[in-house]
């Protein structure tokens, strides 16, 4: 009779489950990191992700570490993205509140291998957010993989980052693409450009490089001002770009690369050295690429007199304004809809299976 209790009970508990996603309610958590009141895109694309998935009328909770969160890195978030962000919904690991069910989710930054594996026995169901491939493997043990921590579903920005997982686990990670968008702040001003280049590099190093050759090499032009991108809230960034005349970009370890894409919105051309991981949205004509750095000062020179003459090539921007409106707020949000409501349709199948094996089950008894 107990076994016939036990499993007349699990069978109405997972009953309620059901009629929970059917409602949406449950909650959807996106660990996160603090960044130390720093501008990090990949977090960014998680506040993206959270606010799109409640404006659905999903339940979707930014989930940090800290309680301090809340009263350090929000008031950065509310001046960097903007007040709609810091007033999604926190929770806090350390005040012990979240409490995970079977129909919630946990979406795991590809960084956090050791969230992965304190998660492993919480009941709810967990996807990797796979923003940069680099990170993988970070502080993933020697001989571990995310199938170890059993863990199967993945959520990626670009095809070639999609093939790189494909290739990494075998095959055996469903791992599915929402590209990145580009926030409606970035597009293009009336106003006169400016004789200001920005620059964003992922090493600093690489920065002061590029602006001291070109000066070294073109001292006639030491009027041009190069302008360090990094630390910038999101509409000081636009405004940035929407004034000046060219963007610079190195980071080879970039996985998909939001800022030419912002440059590109603002009807700023972009120089650029090709990532290692291709992104699938550089082309020969939407902007000026090369393999090496050491030519990007006499590129910007040959651009810089271009811009003089007034003589740069239209197809630039066309083929700008081509690349931009593939990732838009729109194609992004369709998107989100499409491949998380994917993951919710999968995980109610689990649990009708599981409801289904029980019932047989408490038949037979």
């Amino acid at each position: 009779m107990d076994n016939l209790k036990k499993a007349e009970e699990l069978v109405e508990s997972l009953q309620k489950n059901l009629k929970k996603i059917e409602e949406k309610d449950f909650k959807i958590y996106f660990f996160i990191i603090d960044t130390n009141s720093a501008p990090v895109g990949s977090v960014a694309n998680i506040y993206e992700h959270v606010k799109s998935l409640n404006d659905l009328g999903y339940k979707a909770v930014i989930l940090h570490e800290k309680n301090e969160y809340t009263t350090k890195q929000l008031s950065f978030i509310k001046d960097w993205l903007g007040e709609e962000y810091s007033s999604l919904p926190h929770s806090s690991i350390e005040d012990k509140s979240v409490n995970i069910n079977m129909t919630d989710y946990i979406i795991i930054p590809e960084l956090f291998a050791n969230v992965m594996e304190q998660t492993t026995n919480l009941p709810g169901k967990r996807v990797i957010f796979c923003q940069s491939y680099d990170y993988i493997t970070e502080t993933l043990q020697v001989g571990k993989s995310w199938l170890d921590y059993g863990i199967t579903d993945c959520i990626t920005t670009t095809e070639k980052q999609k093939e790189y997982i494909d290739s990494l686990f075998n095959g055996k990670i469903n791992t599915k693409i929402i590209p990145v968008s580009i926030d409606k702040r970035f597009n293009k001003s009336k106003s006169l450009k400016k004789p200001i280049i920005n620059i964003l590099t992922r090493d600093q190093r690489d920065t002061v490089k590029i602006f001291k050759t070109f000066y070294l090499k073109y001292p006639h032009l030491k009027w041009v001002t190069f302008r360090d991108m990094r630390g910038m809230t999101k509409d000081v960034f636009a405004e940035a770009l929407k004034e000046s005349c060219l963007s610079v970009w190195v980071d080879d370890i970039s996985s998909f690369g939001t800022f030419p894409l912002e440059s590109m919105a603002c009807d700023t051309p972009v120089i650029g050295k090709v990532p290692n991981l291709p992104n699938g949205w550089i082309t020969e004509k939407n902007g000026m690429w090369v393999d090496n750095t050491i030519i990007i000062p006499d590129l910007i020179s040959q651009y810089i007199q271009s811009w003089l003459e007034d003589s740069v090539p239209e197809e630039i921007t066309s083929e700008m304004d081509e690349t931009v409106s593939k990732f838009t707020v729109e194609k992004m949000n369709k998107e989100i809809k499409k491949v998380y409501s994917e993951l919710f349709s999968l995980r109610e199948e689990e649990i009708k299976q599981t409801l289904d094996k029980y019932q047989v089950e408490e038949k037979k008894n």
